[in-house]
């Protein structure tokens, strides 16, 4: 650690160094604190040991953020049938999930800016814990809205900072990995948590509760690691405590961190955080566009979570531990999706110097087509007299095209934008989740007018005309980010 400008001064036999600036108020000095090139207090310099536990850590809230989404509608049918609600207010349930999951990650980027992660994860993680407890004592279907608005606003924690924080340990050479382990656990969290969802809600000494109290007892654990394990990351609030230290061991001395001080009030962080993303999405066609194609894969991903139990049900009699079976689609189809970004990353680096920013977009290209391929096999052939694997294979298709193209808008944003990349990647989590939100609210009522065979298959032909977007910006990128007033500013 070492602070500028003017004279040293060494500190014996610590990994630091620091310079009193020329600045003064009175008597008092004021010295500039910052890391040296090496200082392992800088999280980018942690033991790689350590990264990988606090990016595994940071994975498994995602995990069991995403876990708490699917494993919810397993138990609709005990939960209807206890509470006395209707279908709509238990796919309710589902929507208000997916709402707080959208909304709030706008206010909790500034919170952390402003306190530092390791608070955020502490407090997010107690009352995702919470939230568990209060549906598995709910003693209406009121509680149980209430609920699981709180648990999405929590969970949502666990999809923002997490990526964040991977940010904060990895050099960008070294991101690939980590950002994908990220990705797929989202989707291995939905399909796990639905399988076991299903058997538990079937056995009638456990039912739809215990869904609930067990996700407590596990997240609950989690909670007393978090402190243990997810240490601070954010570099200013790092050196901001040790500035704090300095000054109690040298009380002349006033430590300062720059990056800290000069940062804008919590009132401007949030002001900034809320509306930065709704413009970049009212006047960025980069932004608009991915946002709109991967909020509809998000949306018909939200209405999967109901057509599937409807149609293994329904059509070739599946009890709903079978149902809960078929979610492990979206296990097999993000482990492929894992597996064949490593292609798409050979192919972004042999390209970089020729297709820049765009080379992100090459196995979306691919994707968009397998999109609604997977989609009209998933609709066509869900009829008794076809065998189950068929639209098994039509679900897995499109799970690892949602899977590649989450995985392309997040990255393309993320270098077309550079340092405004956290507005433009809010501004398609907001679409995306409230996509999710609204999708399952009206899909029911289409699938008793148009059947699941024609329902689905409308969204497969929505999505037909969604495949020019990722050529769109694949070939005239360039030339839509010259005219993008923020792009100009990173490139």
């Amino acid at each position: 650690m070492q602070a500028t400008p003017a004279s040293s001064l060494f500190r014996q036999g610590s990994s630091f160094a620091f310079t009193l600036s020329k600045e003064s108020q009175g008597d008092e000095k004021i010295v500039e604190v910052t890391f040296e090139e090496n200082d392992r207090r800088n999280p980018i310099n942690f033991p790689r040991s350590r990264k990988w536990a606090i990016t595994i850590m940071g994975c498994m809230y995602t995990f069991l953020s995403a876990a708490s989404a699917t494993a919810y509608t397993m138990g609709f049918p005990t939960m209807i049938a206890e509470l006395n609600c209707t279908q709509f207010q238990a796919t309710l349930g589902l929507s208000v999930f997916a709402l707080g999951f959208g909304v709030i990650p706008l206010v909790t980027s500034a919170f952390s800016e402003e306190f530092g992660r390791q608070p955020l994860y502490i407090i997010s993680t107690i009352g995702f814990a919470l939230t568990h407890l209060m549906l598995a004592l709910a003693p209406n279907i009121q509680i149980v809205i209430v609920a699981r608005f709180l648990q999405g606003a929590f969970g949502s924690t666990g999809a923002t900072l997490v990526a964040g924080t991977v940010t904060d340990v990895w050099d960008i050479h070294e991101r690939g990995l980590p950002m994908s382990i990220f990705s797929a656990v989202t989707f291995i969290g939905n399909g796990l948590a639905a399988s076991a969802g299903g058997w538990i809600a079937m056995n009638e000494h456990l039912r739809w509760r215990w869904i609930h109290w067990i996700q407590f007892i596990i997240v609950g654990t989690y909670c007393i690691l978090v402190p243990i394990v997810l240490r601070e990351t954010r570099s200013a609030i790092v050196l901001l405590g040790i500035a704090q230290k300095l000054s109690h061991q040298n009380p002349g001395i006033k430590y300062r961190v720059r990056a800290y001080e000069e940062r804008a009030s919590l009132k401007t962080l949030i002001w900034t955080s809320c509306t930065r993303p709704i413009h970049l999405l009212c006047t960025e066609p980069i932004v608009i566009s991915q946002s709109l194609w991967i909020g509809f894969a998000w949306g018909v991903l939200y209405c999967m979570f109901r057509s599937i139990p409807g149609i293994f049900k329904n059509l070739y009699g599946f009890n709903t531990g079978a149902e809960g079976n078929v979610f492990i689609t979206m296990v097999i189809g993000s482990v492929l999706g894992f597996f064949t970004n490593f292609y798409q990353e050979k192919l972004y680096r042999r390209n970089l110097s020729k297709r820049w920013v765009e080379g992100r977009l090459y196995l979306a290209l691919v994707a968009a087509l397998f999109f609604p391929i997977g989609m009209y096999i998933y609709a066509l052939t869900s009829i008794s007299n076809i065998h189950w694997i068929v639209p098994i294979v039509g679900i897995t298709i499109y799970m690892w095209a949602t899977f590649t193209i989450y995985q392309a808008v997040f990255t393309y944003l993320a270098d077309c934008y550079g340092p405004y990349a956290s507005s433009a990647l809010a501004g398609q989590n907001l679409i995306r989740y409230l996509m999710g939100a609204i999708f399952p609210l009206f899909t029911q009522a289409m699938f008793r007018t148009l059947t699941y065979k024609w329902g689905n298959t409308l969204f497969a032909s929505i999505a037909v005309l969604m495949i020019p977007i990722p050529y769109v910006m694949f070939f005239y990128g360039p030339v839509i980010r010259r005219w993008s007033r923020f792009s100009q500013k990173v490139y």
